[in-house]
């Protein structure tokens, strides 16, 4: 009975790690929508720059 504990307890473990693991992704995929909105809005306002310029690989 004492290894089917522990199993299950070390499966709740693994389990609540993952989901720790997956709301932490979670958040940082929202503010990464959020700074690329962020960015869009700001690119937006500036006006057009008279410059351009190439750049060679």
């Amino acid at each position: 009975m004492d290894v089917m504990n522990s199993i299950a307890s070390g499966y709740g473990a693994l389990k609540s790690a993952q989901l720790e693991q997956q709301y932490s992704i979670s958040v940082q995929k929202k503010a990464m929508d959020a700074q690329e909105l962020a960015l869009q809005e700001l690119q937006e306002m500036l006006p057009p720059s008279p410059y351009s310029f190439d750049v060679r690989a």
